[in-house]
């Protein structure tokens, strides 16, 4: 049994509020207000701001009276994560150790934060990987429930992605069809609520500026590089689709999406892995609207589902693409259509952001990266890339004007879990064009391995291959493949508009 927090009820008595008005107002129930002063629990975290406030004291000074108790133990010794409160109980495992959502936040208050000791930094640090890595996860497991947050009318085909109004296209248009527009009009990034919930401590025992910063010294993935990226700004689609972009960096974006993933991890452990309450995700409350890019940051990378076309009409094939978890800093583990990227210039000179503002010339590159292994190219070169003379460029850009490779887009889709928008695309290639252009396929590259099927470094494109891939694709490319498969008339009929 905890020790009744008798200043905790003080501090309420004084704001005038009785235990059932104040969890109205935070709100919570009021068992859990009743558990908190008790000293059986202790309030999450992301309440703790709004729990000061409605009883009139400082952050600082809430934390002092939450630590008028003392922490029951199991019998081993061994506290756990309560499944309501997200405080200790016994319920834990060695195997897997419960949630620790209070430890982290405790000692990352003003007056502690100068003062931890390692250890204890360490122990935070860990949970915080643990979290992130979200142990017995299955798969997309994760990202369908965050999908069921979110009503029916905001979810594709299927329920895997989310889309806006005017996001996902009816049918596929050529690619070319879609058009870009550019602003030169910097707009601040979108206000962003706390983070301390999400963010590990520092060695010196501070908190964490960034999650990249955070991912860059604990997890330390082999690529994780900040690059200039374009950034939505709008969306029209009264004239066909338009798209209207400025600049971000991909740190300033993958921080969100990063953040708002982490969030929903924790609630989820938090909850015994069942789904979180939206009181449960501070931060994506807070969005509002997460299809308004005036509200979250967004920068939509190009995921292409390439098809090998066969003439006879038998055997049309997909590449498919396993990312590795140790290589890069996010979707290690599933399966994604391939290419896919980040929609970014190759550098930060002005004259490769107009050269390279264009989808179809990140594609190339991402084709050139990914199917033939060639170094990325991150603007380390002098001068702008000639596409219309470099090879592989000019190969493919031939091949498309020739009509042997087609382009086609479907819109933009979200992933539910990080609520990053992604441009789903898709290439058909055919047989012979295939084989010329990607002859040097190779079987692995910097991100991950290429996964065939019988030998090959593709799978069969048909309906059967889709739904024995399915537990392993990602959301988006689940998405895509069914979308294609639907629509495999069009998309391969050799005489269509590229």
């Amino acid at each position: 049994m905890g020790q009744r927090r008798e200043g905790l009820v003080r501090a309420r008595k004084a704001a005038c509020l009785t235990q059932e008005e104040l969890a109205v107002l935070l709100p919570a129930d009021v068992k859990s207000i009743r558990n908190w002063e008790a000293g059986r629990s202790e309030p999450q975290p992301y309440r703790r701001a709004r729990y000061a406030e409605l009883l009139r004291v400082r952050l600082a000074r809430l934390e002092e009276l939450l630590q008028e108790r003392a922490v029951a133990t199991s019998t081993t010794g061994a506290p756990s994560l309560d499944a309501e409160t997200g405080t200790e109980s016994n319920t834990g495992s060695a195997a897997e150790p419960a949630y620790d959502a209070s430890l982290r936040h405790t000692l990352t208050t003003p007056s502690a934060s100068n003062a931890t000791d390692p250890a204890d930094v360490r122990r935070i640090q860990q949970e915080w990987l643990r979290v992130r890595q979200a142990p017995g996860v299955r798969g997309r497991e994760l990202t369908e429930l965050a999908a069921w947050l979110y009503p029916e009318s905001q979810r594709a085909p299927g329920g895997h992605v989310l889309a806006g109004p005017g996001w996902l296209l009816d049918q596929p248009v050529p690619l070319d069809s879609v058009r870009l527009a550019w602003s030169d009009w910097h707009q601040p990034a979108p206000p962003w609520g706390s983070l301390e919930h999400v963010l590990p401590l520092t060695d010196r025992g501070e908190l964490y500026a960034g999650y990249s910063r955070a991912v860059r010294d604990l997890v330390r993935p082999r690529l994780l590089e900040n690059r200039l990226s374009y950034r939505l700004l709008g969306l029209r689609t009264d004239d066909g689709l338009e798209l209207t972009f400025g600049t971000t960096s991909f740190f300033e974006v993958f921080d969100v999406k990063q953040a708002l993933a982490h969030e929903f991890k924790a609630a989820w452990l938090a909850s015994g892995r069942a789904a979180p309450d939206w009181d449960a995700l501070p931060l994506r409350a807070a969005l509002g609207d997460p299809f308004d890019p005036q509200q979250l940051l967004m920068s939509p990378g190009i995921s292409t589902l390439t098809v090998r076309r066969d003439r006879s009409g038998d055997e049309h094939r997909f590449v498919l693409h396993e990312r590795d978890g140790g290589k890069v800093a996010d979707g290690g583990g599933l399966c994604h259509v391939m290419p896919a990227g980040e929609f970014q210039p190759s550098s930060v000179d002005p004259a490769d952001m107009r050269n390279d503002f264009s989808l179809w010339r990140n594609i190339m590159r991402e084709f050139s990266e990914e199917f033939l292994g060639n170094p990325e190219h991150d603007g380390s070169r002098s001068g702008p890339i000639d596409y219309a003379q470099e090879e592989p460029f000019r190969s493919f850009d031939r091949a498309r004007v020739e009509g042997g490779l087609r382009l086609w887009h479907y819109g933009l889709a979200m992933e539910p879990l990080e609520l990053g928008a992604v441009q789903m695309t898709v290439a058909v290639a055919d047989d012979v064009v295939f084989d010329q252009l990607f002859a040097g396929l190779v079987d692995a590259n910097d991100e991950g391995r290429v996964v065939g099927h019988s030998g090959r470094t593709d799978m069969p494109f048909h309906a059967e291959a889709i739904d024995r891939l399915d537990p392993r694709l990602s959301a988006s490319a689940l998405t895509v493949l069914r979308l294609a498969w639907r629509d495999r008339e069009l998309l391969l009929d050799g005489s269509a508009t590229r």
